[in-house]
């Protein structure tokens, strides 16, 4: 059967850098930034500072945690229609290819994936989240670039000269594929009774 050419989710490298502060992420951020209308997903590098009530995570809230980089890749995602639940497996889904990508840019890296984190040799590469608006399911995935003034152990994607612009591109272009091949297949089955 013939490919047909409606894209189903589009992405963006954006070249503008963006310091993350939690603000951007809300409805409508990928569309503002990119001129997506439909799911989508873009990628900007720029320092990372999340603290107080920008915090989404509660544990990390409750404990007062910041989240600080000097540099890092960020991705920013917004699925319509999407519950909290399927926001987070597609976010695991995201992890799970930012990894892969990994391992075939740097094989070195041993990376190793627990639950939508990324961790070398016990040292944090990532941090994401995934919530929910009134209009869709949101996530923050950010892949350090240079980790320095983290709270915690890190590494970035520096140590192993892996150049973010090239790694997003990749990445984007997997999630996109694996995005649109979910909803193929949910219009290739029959139901059964």
């Amino acid at each position: 059967m013939k490919e047909k050419g409606y894209k189903l989710i589009e992405t963006s490298y954006l070249a503008e850098e963006i310091d993350y502060t939690g603000s951007e992420l809300h409805s409508h951020f990928v569309r503002e930034k990119a001129g997506i209308e439909w799911d989508g997903v873009i990628a900007f590098t720029g320092s990372s500072r999340v603290a107080g009530s920008r915090l989404v995570d509660l544990e990390d809230a409750e404990e007062q945690h910041e989240i600080t980089a000097k540099r890092m890749l960020h991705f920013i995602g917004e699925h319509f229609q999407c519950s909290l639940r399927e926001g987070n497996v597609r976010l695991r889904l995201f992890a799970s290819i930012v990894k892969d990508t990994l391992d075939g840019m740097a094989p070195e890296s041993a990376a190793v994936r627990d639950g939508d984190d990324l961790f070398v040799n016990g040292r944090k590469l990532t941090v994401a989240i995934c919530t929910i608006s009134p209009l869709s399911a949101l996530f923050h995935f950010g892949v350090n670039i240079d980790p320095a003034g983290a709270p915690v152990s890190a590494v970035g994607l520096k140590k192993f000269g892996i150049d973010p612009k090239k790694f997003a591109l990749a990445v984007l272009d997997r999630y996109a594929v694996e995005c649109s091949s979910i909803e193929r297949a949910l219009r290739k089955v029959r139901g059964v009774s």
